[in-house]
C-alpha cells in the first residue's frame, strides 16, 4: 500500500507532529510505502495565483480551475504542484494531519488543497463524489484541538465535530471521490497530562492497521440524481397482496 501523509504544524516537537511520526513508523514497519509532505518544513507556498502557470490558456484573465487543466495538460503547471499531485494520484491512502484552527485547517494546508486538488485530474464536470477523480482511494483526517469531547458531541455546545468539519470531510475530500473515514481526534491536547497524550498515541497506533478495512462515512451518490442533479424519485416498493 502507498500512504501519503500531509502534515501541517509549525512546531516539530508538537503532539501533532508526534501523531504524524507515529503513523509514518507504523506504516513503514508494516511494509507500506510512505511519503510525507511536511508543509511548514517544506516552506510550501499556500497562495493560489496566476504564478502557478508557466503558460496560460488565457493570458488576459485567470480562471484558476481552467488554467490548472491547461497547466497539467501542457506540463507547465508549477513544479511544486506537479510533485504533490503525483504523490496524491499515486497513493492508496491519504492522511491529513494538523491542529484544528477555527474549526478548519491551518492556512498552509488549505492552500495545499487549493493548489493540489487540480481541476481535470481530481474533479471536474460530473466527476465528483462517487465519480470523482480520486475514487478508489481512502482518506483520514487526524487532528488535535484544545476543546473537550463533550463540547463537540450531538448535544454539545458546538454540535458534532463532523458537522464542524463538513467543508473538509464532504466538501473537499468526499467531493473528489475519496472514501473518507471517521476522523481521529486528540481532544484538549494543550491541557491534558503526558499520560493522556500517550494514550492518544497508543489509540492511533492501534487504529492505523485497520484503516483499509473500516467502513467509510456516507456521502451523496450521483446515482441518486439525474443529469441536472435533481433528486430521482424514490423507487416504489411493490406491495405484495
Amino acid at each position: 500500500m502507498k500512504v501519503f501523509i500531509v502534515h501541517a504544524h509549525p512546531e516539530p516537537k508538537s503532539f501533532s507532529s508526534a501523531l504524524k511520526t507515529t503513523a509514518e513508523e507504523v506504516f513503514r514497519a508494516a511494509g507500506h510505502e510512505v511519503l510525507v509532505s511536511d508543509l511548514y518544513a517544506m516552506g510550501f507556498n499556500p497562495v493560489a495565483s496566476a504564478n502557478d502557470f508557466g503558460t496560460r490558456a488565457d493570458p488576459e484573465y485567470c480562471v484558476y480551475a481552467l488554467e490548472q487543466r491547461h497547466g497539467v495538460s501542457t506540463g507547465t503547471i508549477s513544479h511544486d504542484i506537479q510533485n504533490e499531485l503525483k504523490k496524491l494520484l499515486d497513493c492508496d491512502l491519504l492522511v491529513l494531519n494538523f491542529p484544528l484552527f477555527w474549526f478548519s485547517t491551518p492556512a498552509i494546508l488549505k492552500g495545499w488543497l487549493d493548489r493540489v486538488l487540480v481541476s481535470g485530474s481530481v474533479y471536474g464536470g460530473m466527476r465528483f463524489y462517487d465519480r470523482g477523480g480520486l475514487k478508489g482511494k481512502r482518506a483520514i483526517v487526524s487532528f488535535t484541538l484544545g476543546g473537550q469531547a463533550h463540547m463537540l458531541d450531538t448535544n454539545g455546545i458546538h454540535g458534532p465535530i463532523e458537522g464542524m468539519l463538513k467543508h473538509l470531510l464532504q466538501g473537499t475530500l468526499a467531493y473528489t471521490g475519496l472514501d473518507v473515514l471517521a476522523p481521529f481526534v486528540a481532544w484538549h491536547v494543550p491541557y491534558v497530562t503526558n499520560e493522556k497524550r500517550l494514550e492518544y498515541l497508543d489509540a492511533w497506533r492501534k487504529r492505523l492497521p485497520s484503516l483499509m478495512d473500516e467502513e467509510p462515512l456516507r456521502f451523496p451518490s450521483l446515482d441518486r440524481f439525474d443529469e441536472n442533479l435533481y433528486p430521482l424519485a424514490p423507487r416504489r416498493e411493490r406491495i405484495e397482496q
